[in-house]
């Protein structure tokens, strides 16, 4: 079962991910906010309540409630460039 290991804020609707089954990268989540109708999900516009979220029950949870899939943010996932160096420090580590 694919799970989110580790997530952090990136900036704007993006959240860097690990997964369980090794893999990693960024997920651009603006689509998803600006597009859904859901008040739950129109909530995560601001950008303050979109980064705070948390990694639990094997995803990401932020504090309204509001989860996704493993799946749906691996499918999602943009790869990370093979040129540039992983950052030291993510900006707003959630684990």
């Amino acid at each position: 079962m694919l799970s989110v290991t580790n997530a952090a804020y990136e900036g704007d609707y993006r959240i860097r991910v690990a997964f369980s089954d090794g893999a990693a990268g960024c997920v651009d989540l603006e689509p998803l906010v600006t597009t859904d109708h859901r008040e739950i999900v129109r909530e995560l516009a601001d950008r303050e309540r979109f980064r705070r979220f948390s990694v639990a029950m094997d995803t990401i949870v932020w504090e309204n409630g509001f989860d996704l899939a493993p799946e749906y943010l691996r499918h999602r996932m943009m790869p990370a460039p093979e040129n540039s160096p992983p950052s030291s420090e993510p900006r707003d580590r959630v684990a």
